[in-house]
Protein backbone atom coordinates (compact mmCIF):
# COMPACT_ATOMS: atom_id res chain seq x y z
CA UNK A 1 0.00 0.00 0.00
CA UNK A 2 2.69 2.45 0.98
CA UNK A 3 4.54 1.32 -2.23
CA UNK A 4 1.48 2.56 -4.67
CA UNK A 5 1.12 5.96 -2.26
CA UNK A 6 4.53 6.31 -2.84
CA UNK A 7 4.17 6.08 -6.84
CA UNK A 8 0.65 8.15 -6.99
CA UNK A 9 2.82 11.34 -5.19
CA UNK A 10 5.96 11.06 -7.57
CA UNK A 11 3.37 10.30 -10.78
CA UNK A 12 1.54 13.60 -9.23
CA UNK A 13 4.69 15.52 -9.04
CA UNK A 14 5.89 14.80 -12.56
CA UNK A 15 2.25 15.85 -13.84
CA UNK A 16 3.11 19.21 -11.71
CA UNK A 17 6.30 19.66 -12.99
CA UNK A 18 4.88 19.08 -16.54
CA UNK A 19 2.18 20.91 -16.46
CA UNK A 20 4.47 23.93 -14.97
CA UNK A 21 7.25 23.05 -18.22
CA UNK A 22 3.95 23.47 -20.30
CA UNK A 23 2.84 26.79 -18.95
CA UNK A 24 6.37 28.35 -19.37
CA UNK A 25 6.44 27.30 -22.91
CA UNK A 26 3.50 28.68 -23.74
CA UNK A 27 4.48 32.04 -21.68
CA UNK A 28 7.74 31.46 -23.92
CA UNK A 29 5.60 30.98 -27.54
CA UNK A 30 3.54 33.83 -27.01
CA UNK A 31 6.57 36.17 -25.38
CA UNK A 32 9.18 35.06 -28.01
CA UNK A 33 7.65 33.27 -30.49
CA UNK A 34 8.22 35.85 -33.01
CA UNK A 35 11.88 36.18 -32.01
CA UNK A 36 12.06 32.46 -32.58
CA UNK A 37 10.27 32.67 -36.12
CA UNK A 38 12.69 35.25 -37.36
CA UNK A 39 15.82 33.33 -36.27
CA UNK A 40 18.62 33.57 -39.51
CA UNK A 41 18.42 30.07 -40.43
CA UNK A 42 14.47 30.09 -40.52
CA UNK A 43 14.97 29.80 -44.63
CA UNK A 44 11.48 30.63 -44.99
CA UNK A 45 12.51 34.10 -44.00
CA UNK A 46 15.81 34.52 -45.52
CA UNK A 47 17.94 33.92 -48.24
CA UNK A 48 21.19 31.89 -48.48
CA UNK A 49 22.74 35.04 -48.21
CA UNK A 50 21.40 36.30 -44.95
CA UNK A 51 18.63 38.60 -46.44
CA UNK A 52 15.22 38.93 -44.77
CA UNK A 53 12.67 37.72 -47.83
CA UNK A 54 9.95 40.07 -47.03
CA UNK A 55 8.67 43.52 -45.33
CA UNK A 56 9.17 46.93 -46.65
CA UNK A 57 10.55 49.92 -43.92
CA UNK A 58 9.16 52.98 -44.17
CA UNK A 59 10.08 56.23 -42.52
CA UNK A 60 7.69 58.49 -40.62
CA UNK A 61 7.02 60.62 -44.30
CA UNK A 62 6.40 56.90 -45.82
CA UNK A 63 9.44 57.43 -48.22
CA UNK A 64 10.30 53.44 -48.68
CA UNK A 65 14.07 52.98 -46.91
CA UNK A 66 14.20 49.25 -48.21
CA UNK A 67 11.57 46.76 -50.16
CA UNK A 68 11.68 43.79 -52.28
CA UNK A 69 11.63 44.15 -56.01
CA UNK A 70 9.88 41.73 -58.37
CA UNK A 71 12.10 39.29 -58.03
CA UNK A 72 12.15 39.20 -54.51
CA UNK A 73 15.45 41.00 -54.25
CA UNK A 74 15.94 43.31 -51.00
CA UNK A 75 16.40 47.11 -52.09
CA UNK A 76 16.87 50.44 -50.62
CA UNK A 77 16.12 54.21 -51.36
CA UNK A 78 17.15 55.38 -54.55
CA UNK A 79 19.67 58.38 -53.10
CA UNK A 80 22.78 56.62 -51.76
CA UNK A 81 23.83 59.50 -49.09
CA UNK A 82 20.39 58.27 -47.71
CA UNK A 83 21.12 55.39 -47.92
CA UNK A 84 24.07 55.61 -45.70
CA UNK A 85 22.47 57.64 -43.88
CA UNK A 86 19.98 55.26 -42.59
CA UNK A 87 22.01 52.69 -42.86
CA UNK A 88 22.04 51.72 -39.29
CA UNK A 89 18.42 52.35 -38.54
CA UNK A 90 17.51 50.35 -41.61
CA UNK A 91 20.46 47.58 -41.46
CA UNK A 92 22.45 45.53 -44.44
CA UNK A 93 21.30 42.70 -46.46
CA UNK A 94 23.68 40.28 -44.67
CA UNK A 95 22.25 40.92 -40.90
CA UNK A 96 25.62 41.90 -39.54
CA UNK A 97 23.68 45.07 -38.20
CA UNK A 98 22.02 43.51 -35.36
CA UNK A 99 20.43 46.69 -34.32
CA UNK A 100 19.43 47.22 -37.61
CA UNK A 101 15.38 47.07 -38.74
CA UNK A 102 15.71 44.24 -40.90
CA UNK A 103 17.50 41.82 -37.97
CA UNK A 104 15.47 43.84 -34.95
CA UNK A 105 12.56 43.73 -35.94
CA UNK A 106 12.45 40.71 -38.44
CA UNK A 107 9.21 39.54 -36.74
CA UNK A 108 7.59 42.12 -37.30
CA UNK A 109 8.12 42.78 -41.14
CA UNK A 110 7.81 39.07 -41.79
CA UNK A 111 4.14 39.26 -40.45
CA UNK A 112 4.30 37.03 -37.68
CA UNK A 113 1.21 36.23 -35.87
CA UNK A 114 0.85 33.42 -32.92
CA UNK A 115 -2.02 32.45 -35.68
CA UNK A 116 -0.45 31.87 -39.02
CA UNK A 117 3.07 32.17 -37.88
CA UNK A 118 5.02 33.70 -41.10
CA UNK A 119 2.72 32.91 -43.34
CA UNK A 120 1.52 35.57 -45.36
CA UNK A 121 -1.36 35.00 -48.03
CA UNK A 122 0.92 37.99 -50.30
CA UNK A 123 4.09 36.54 -49.29
CA UNK A 124 5.55 40.07 -48.86
CA UNK A 125 5.00 40.58 -45.47
CA UNK A 126 4.34 43.55 -43.44
CA UNK A 127 4.95 47.76 -43.82
CA UNK A 128 6.80 48.62 -40.70
CA UNK A 129 7.12 52.79 -40.21
CA UNK A 130 9.92 53.81 -38.13
CA UNK A 131 10.04 57.17 -36.26
CA UNK A 132 13.17 58.60 -37.89
CA UNK A 133 13.12 61.12 -40.84
CA UNK A 134 15.31 60.18 -43.98
CA UNK A 135 15.73 63.89 -44.64
CA UNK A 136 16.94 64.94 -41.36
CA UNK A 137 19.34 62.03 -41.19
CA UNK A 138 20.91 62.76 -43.83
CA UNK A 139 21.26 66.58 -42.50
CA UNK A 140 22.96 64.83 -39.89
CA UNK A 141 25.16 62.68 -41.85
CA UNK A 142 26.34 65.44 -44.19
CA UNK A 143 27.36 67.73 -41.48
CA UNK A 144 29.41 64.94 -39.72
CA UNK A 145 31.27 65.02 -43.39
CA UNK A 146 33.07 61.56 -43.11
CA UNK A 147 33.89 62.39 -39.29
CA UNK A 148 33.73 59.00 -37.09
CA UNK A 149 30.13 59.15 -34.45
CA UNK A 150 27.22 59.31 -34.19
CA UNK A 151 23.67 61.76 -34.19
CA UNK A 152 20.84 61.63 -31.98
CA UNK A 153 17.43 63.54 -31.97
CA UNK A 154 14.28 62.55 -29.86
CA UNK A 155 11.18 64.15 -29.50
CA UNK A 156 10.94 63.97 -25.17
CA UNK A 157 7.10 64.39 -25.30
CA UNK A 158 6.29 61.26 -27.74
CA UNK A 159 9.99 59.29 -27.23
CA UNK A 160 9.72 59.43 -31.12
CA UNK A 161 13.68 59.31 -32.36
CA UNK A 162 13.78 61.77 -35.47
CA UNK A 163 17.92 61.20 -36.40
CA UNK A 164 20.25 58.48 -35.87
CA UNK A 165 23.22 58.31 -37.74
CA UNK A 166 26.03 56.53 -36.90
CA UNK A 167 29.59 56.56 -38.54
CA UNK A 168 31.31 55.11 -40.33
CA UNK A 169 28.67 54.15 -42.38
CA UNK A 170 28.41 52.27 -46.24
CA UNK A 171 25.93 51.78 -48.82
CA UNK A 172 23.51 48.84 -48.34
CA UNK A 173 22.73 48.44 -52.06
CA UNK A 174 26.44 48.18 -53.00
CA UNK A 175 28.28 46.70 -49.75
CA UNK A 176 32.11 46.97 -49.53
CA UNK A 177 34.85 44.57 -49.23
CA UNK A 178 35.28 45.36 -45.35
CA UNK A 179 38.93 44.13 -43.88
CA UNK A 180 38.50 43.79 -40.20
CA UNK A 181 41.69 45.46 -39.88
CA UNK A 182 41.48 48.19 -41.50
CA UNK A 183 40.58 51.43 -38.22
CA UNK A 184 38.80 53.25 -41.24
CA UNK A 185 35.78 50.52 -40.88
CA UNK A 186 36.28 50.10 -37.07
CA UNK A 187 32.75 49.70 -35.07
CA UNK A 188 30.96 49.82 -39.23
CA UNK A 189 28.37 47.74 -38.10
CA UNK A 190 28.10 49.08 -34.64
CA UNK A 191 24.86 51.80 -33.88
CA UNK A 192 27.01 53.95 -31.96
CA UNK A 193 23.65 55.29 -30.54
CA UNK A 194 22.40 52.59 -29.09
CA UNK A 195 24.96 50.02 -28.53
CA UNK A 196 28.40 51.58 -27.77
CA UNK A 197 29.95 53.22 -25.09
CA UNK A 198 32.24 56.33 -24.81
CA UNK A 199 34.39 58.20 -22.22
CA UNK A 200 31.74 61.39 -21.65
CA UNK A 201 33.99 64.21 -21.04
CA UNK A 202 32.81 67.01 -19.83
CA UNK A 203 29.06 66.39 -20.39
CA UNK A 204 28.92 64.29 -17.59
CA UNK A 205 29.42 67.35 -15.07
CA UNK A 206 25.66 67.70 -15.46
CA UNK A 207 24.97 65.21 -13.07
CA UNK A 208 27.43 66.45 -10.43
CA UNK A 209 26.17 69.04 -10.85
CA UNK A 210 22.85 67.80 -10.34
CA UNK A 211 24.48 65.99 -6.99
CA UNK A 212 26.05 68.99 -5.86
CA UNK A 213 22.59 71.01 -5.86
CA UNK A 214 21.03 68.83 -3.81
CA UNK A 215 23.82 67.70 -1.25
CA UNK A 216 26.42 71.31 -0.89
CA UNK A 217 23.53 74.05 0.52
CA UNK A 218 25.76 76.88 -0.01
CA UNK A 219 26.75 76.08 -3.11
CA UNK A 220 25.46 78.72 -5.16
CA UNK A 221 27.07 80.91 -2.64
CA UNK A 222 30.09 79.87 -3.01
CA UNK A 223 33.18 81.13 -5.52
CA UNK A 224 36.75 79.34 -7.01
CA UNK A 225 39.82 80.73 -8.12
CA UNK A 226 40.95 78.86 -10.78
CA UNK A 227 44.47 78.74 -11.90
CA UNK A 228 44.30 75.88 -14.42
CA UNK A 229 45.82 73.21 -12.23
CA UNK A 230 44.46 71.84 -8.93
CA UNK A 231 46.18 69.65 -6.54
CA UNK A 232 43.49 67.10 -5.36
CA UNK A 233 44.65 63.93 -4.02
CA UNK A 234 48.22 64.60 -4.25
CA UNK A 235 47.79 65.13 -7.82
CA UNK A 236 46.78 67.88 -10.43
CA UNK A 237 43.49 68.18 -12.11
CA UNK A 238 44.20 70.42 -15.25
CA UNK A 239 41.74 72.48 -16.99
CA UNK A 240 42.50 74.05 -20.18
CA UNK A 241 43.53 77.79 -19.41
CA UNK A 242 43.46 79.67 -16.05
CA UNK A 243 39.30 80.19 -15.52
CA UNK A 244 39.95 82.87 -12.50
CA UNK A 245 37.41 83.68 -10.22
CA UNK A 246 33.99 81.90 -10.59
CA UNK A 247 30.67 80.81 -9.46
CA UNK A 248 29.06 77.60 -10.14
CA UNK A 249 27.06 79.23 -12.90
CA UNK A 250 30.05 80.40 -14.55
CA UNK A 251 32.03 76.74 -13.66
CA UNK A 252 29.09 74.94 -15.44
CA UNK A 253 29.64 77.88 -18.44
CA UNK A 254 33.32 77.22 -18.87
CA UNK A 255 33.49 73.66 -17.80
CA UNK A 256 36.13 73.84 -15.11
CA UNK A 257 37.79 70.49 -14.22
CA UNK A 258 38.96 71.97 -10.89
CA UNK A 259 35.66 73.15 -9.66
CA UNK A 260 33.93 70.07 -10.51
CA UNK A 261 36.39 67.74 -9.47
CA UNK A 262 36.43 69.49 -5.87
CA UNK A 263 33.12 68.74 -5.69
CA UNK A 264 32.99 65.33 -6.76
CA UNK A 265 35.43 64.74 -3.97
CA UNK A 266 33.42 66.73 -1.32
CA UNK A 267 29.87 64.70 -2.34
CA UNK A 268 32.22 61.64 -1.92
CA UNK A 269 31.85 58.37 -4.42
CA UNK A 270 28.67 56.76 -2.76
CA UNK A 271 26.75 59.90 -3.31
CA UNK A 272 28.26 60.17 -7.21
CA UNK A 273 27.02 56.76 -8.06
CA UNK A 274 23.93 57.09 -6.54
CA UNK A 275 23.05 60.20 -8.95
CA UNK A 276 24.51 58.42 -12.10
CA UNK A 277 22.68 55.19 -11.37
CA UNK A 278 19.29 57.64 -10.77
CA UNK A 279 19.83 59.36 -13.70
CA UNK A 280 19.59 56.16 -16.09
CA UNK A 281 23.32 56.19 -17.19
CA UNK A 282 24.43 52.66 -15.88
CA UNK A 283 21.35 50.65 -17.01
CA UNK A 284 20.60 49.08 -20.74
CA UNK A 285 17.23 50.61 -21.40
CA UNK A 286 15.46 49.18 -24.65
CA UNK A 287 14.21 50.69 -27.70
CA UNK A 288 11.78 48.82 -29.04
CA UNK A 289 12.88 45.35 -27.81
CA UNK A 290 16.60 46.57 -29.00
CA UNK A 291 18.87 46.93 -25.56
CA UNK A 292 21.06 49.66 -25.49
CA UNK A 293 24.58 49.23 -23.85
CA UNK A 294 25.29 49.75 -20.32
CA UNK A 295 27.49 52.38 -19.08
CA UNK A 296 29.92 51.72 -16.17
CA UNK A 297 31.50 54.00 -14.03
CA UNK A 298 33.85 53.65 -11.19
CA UNK A 299 33.85 56.28 -7.94
CA UNK A 300 36.12 54.50 -6.01
CA UNK A 301 39.79 54.69 -5.89
CA UNK A 302 42.18 57.71 -4.72
CA UNK A 303 40.60 61.06 -4.87
CA UNK A 304 42.32 62.27 -7.76
CA UNK A 305 40.26 59.15 -9.56
CA UNK A 306 37.06 60.46 -8.01
CA UNK A 307 37.85 64.06 -8.95
CA UNK A 308 38.66 62.92 -12.61
CA UNK A 309 35.71 60.40 -12.85
CA UNK A 310 33.50 63.63 -11.28
CA UNK A 311 34.77 65.99 -14.80
CA UNK A 312 33.52 62.77 -16.76
CA UNK A 313 37.09 61.02 -17.69
CA UNK A 314 38.66 58.16 -16.00
CA UNK A 315 36.98 55.06 -16.08
CA UNK A 316 33.56 56.51 -16.78
CA UNK A 317 31.76 55.09 -20.17
CA UNK A 318 28.42 55.40 -21.41
CA UNK A 319 25.89 54.91 -24.01
CA UNK A 320 25.05 58.06 -25.80
CA UNK A 321 21.11 57.43 -25.73
CA UNK A 322 21.00 57.33 -22.11
CA UNK A 323 22.42 60.87 -21.73
CA UNK A 324 19.95 61.54 -24.23
CA UNK A 325 17.30 60.17 -22.61
CA UNK A 326 18.72 62.24 -19.24
CA UNK A 327 18.35 65.78 -20.86
CA UNK A 328 14.37 64.77 -21.95
CA UNK A 329 14.07 64.55 -18.64
CA UNK A 330 15.87 67.94 -17.50
CA UNK A 331 13.52 69.82 -19.47
CA UNK A 332 10.39 67.41 -18.95
CA UNK A 333 10.44 68.30 -15.19
CA UNK A 334 12.23 65.04 -14.17
CA UNK A 335 10.89 62.34 -16.54
CA UNK A 336 10.59 61.99 -20.07
CA UNK A 337 9.22 59.65 -22.55
CA UNK A 338 10.93 56.39 -23.76
CA UNK A 339 12.99 56.53 -26.86
CA UNK A 340 11.18 54.74 -29.76
CA UNK A 341 11.96 53.79 -33.34
CA UNK A 342 8.33 51.95 -34.39
CA UNK A 343 5.93 54.06 -35.56
CA UNK A 344 3.18 51.86 -36.76
CA UNK A 345 3.34 48.31 -38.50
CA UNK A 346 0.41 47.76 -41.13
CA UNK A 347 -0.22 44.52 -43.80
CA UNK A 348 -0.23 45.03 -47.03
CA UNK A 349 -3.64 46.01 -46.91
CA UNK A 350 -2.87 48.94 -44.54
CA UNK A 351 -4.62 47.24 -41.80
CA UNK A 352 -2.54 48.09 -38.50
CA UNK A 353 -0.92 44.97 -36.63
CA UNK A 354 0.50 46.19 -33.52
CA UNK A 355 0.24 48.97 -31.44
CA UNK A 356 2.88 51.45 -30.20
CA UNK A 357 2.15 53.93 -27.34
CA UNK A 358 4.74 56.40 -25.92
CA UNK A 359 5.81 55.13 -22.26
CA UNK A 360 7.38 57.33 -19.94
CA UNK A 361 10.97 56.74 -17.87
CA UNK A 362 10.75 56.70 -14.15
CA UNK A 363 12.41 59.63 -12.32
CA UNK A 364 15.76 60.95 -13.75
CA UNK A 365 16.27 64.05 -11.85
CA UNK A 366 14.39 65.87 -9.00
CA UNK A 367 11.82 67.90 -11.15
CA UNK A 368 12.77 71.69 -9.11
CA UNK A 369 16.73 70.57 -9.74
CA UNK A 370 16.20 69.91 -13.37
CA UNK A 371 14.48 73.89 -13.84
CA UNK A 372 17.70 75.36 -12.42
CA UNK A 373 20.28 73.00 -14.26
CA UNK A 374 17.82 74.08 -17.59
CA UNK A 375 18.83 77.60 -16.71
CA UNK A 376 22.30 77.17 -16.14
CA UNK A 377 22.66 74.93 -19.32
CA UNK A 378 21.29 77.86 -21.21
CA UNK A 379 23.37 80.41 -19.86
CA UNK A 380 26.34 78.23 -21.71
CA UNK A 381 24.93 78.43 -24.84
CA UNK A 382 24.62 82.65 -23.62
CA UNK A 383 28.30 83.03 -22.57
CA UNK A 384 30.24 80.79 -23.97
CA UNK A 385 28.62 78.50 -27.10
CA UNK A 386 26.95 81.43 -28.53
CA UNK A 387 22.80 81.49 -29.79
CA UNK A 388 23.20 82.94 -32.91
CA UNK A 389 24.34 79.25 -33.68
CA UNK A 390 20.78 78.55 -32.79
CA UNK A 391 18.80 81.22 -34.36
CA UNK A 392 15.20 81.08 -32.85
CA UNK A 393 15.74 78.32 -30.45
CA UNK A 394 15.33 78.03 -26.91
CA UNK A 395 18.38 75.99 -26.37
CA UNK A 396 19.85 74.62 -23.32
CA UNK A 397 23.56 72.83 -23.93
CA UNK A 398 26.62 71.02 -22.40
CA UNK A 399 29.72 71.01 -24.74
CA UNK A 400 32.38 67.81 -23.65
CA UNK A 401 35.99 67.23 -24.68
CA UNK A 402 37.02 63.73 -23.61
CA UNK A 403 40.23 62.43 -23.43
CA UNK A 404 40.76 59.04 -24.92
CA UNK A 405 44.36 58.32 -24.66
CA UNK A 406 47.90 59.71 -25.36
CA UNK A 407 48.73 60.95 -29.20
CA UNK A 408 44.90 60.87 -29.51
CA UNK A 409 42.72 63.72 -30.62
CA UNK A 410 39.68 64.19 -28.05
CA UNK A 411 36.21 63.36 -28.98
CA UNK A 412 33.97 65.89 -28.91
CA UNK A 413 29.97 65.67 -27.23
CA UNK A 414 27.38 68.29 -27.45
CA UNK A 415 23.66 67.75 -26.03
CA UNK A 416 21.17 69.13 -24.85
CA UNK A 417 17.53 70.27 -25.70
CA UNK A 418 14.81 72.47 -26.75
CA UNK A 419 12.40 74.53 -24.35
CA UNK A 420 10.06 74.97 -26.95
CA UNK A 421 6.46 73.02 -27.18
CA UNK A 422 6.13 73.46 -30.61
CA UNK A 423 9.91 71.74 -30.67
CA UNK A 424 10.14 69.43 -27.92
CA UNK A 425 13.56 68.18 -28.64
CA UNK A 426 16.49 66.33 -26.86
CA UNK A 427 20.03 65.85 -28.62
CA UNK A 428 23.50 64.38 -28.39
CA UNK A 429 26.45 64.78 -30.61
CA UNK A 430 29.73 62.56 -30.78
CA UNK A 431 32.53 62.86 -32.75
CA UNK A 432 35.02 60.58 -32.24
CA UNK A 433 38.61 62.47 -31.92
CA UNK A 434 37.11 65.70 -33.09
CA UNK A 435 38.61 67.61 -30.82
CA UNK A 436 36.76 70.41 -29.12
CA UNK A 437 32.90 69.73 -28.22
CA UNK A 438 31.26 73.01 -28.77
CA UNK A 439 32.91 73.83 -32.01
CA UNK A 440 32.87 70.78 -33.71
CA UNK A 441 30.24 68.32 -32.03
CA UNK A 442 28.29 72.13 -31.44
CA UNK A 443 28.46 72.62 -35.43
CA UNK A 444 26.88 69.22 -36.10
CA UNK A 445 24.31 70.12 -33.64
CA UNK A 446 23.30 73.37 -35.23
CA UNK A 447 23.24 72.02 -38.60
CA UNK A 448 20.72 69.41 -37.37
CA UNK A 449 18.42 71.27 -34.94
CA UNK A 450 17.84 73.67 -37.41
CA UNK A 451 16.39 71.56 -39.98
CA UNK A 452 14.51 69.61 -37.51
CA UNK A 453 13.04 73.33 -36.28
CA UNK A 454 12.32 74.22 -39.95
CA UNK A 455 9.89 70.73 -40.35
CA UNK A 456 8.71 71.19 -36.68
CA UNK A 457 7.37 67.44 -36.47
Amino acid sequence: MRKIEKRGVFCLILAALLGLGLALFCFRFVVDGGDWASYPYNRHLYSNSGALKGGTILDRDGDVLSSLDENGNRTYYPDGDVRRATLHAVGDPAGNIGAGALTAFADKLSGYNLLTGVYSPLGTGNQLYLTIDAYLNNIAYQALGGMRGTVGVYNYKTGEILCMVSTPTFDPADPPSIDPDDPSWEGVYVNRLLSANSIPGSIFKVVTLNAAIENIPDLFSRTWNCTGSTEIGGDAVTCPYAHGELDIEDALAVSCNGVFGRLAVELGGDTMQQYTDAAGLTRSIKVDGISTSQGRFDFTGSDNQLAWSGVGQGQDTMCPINMMLYMGAIVNGGKAAMPRLIAKSTTAYGLPTGIYMPRKSGELIDGTTARTIADMMHNNVIETYGQDRFPGMDICAKSGTAEVGPDKTPNAWFTGFLRDSATPYAFIVLVENGGGGSSVAGTVASRVLTAAVEKAY
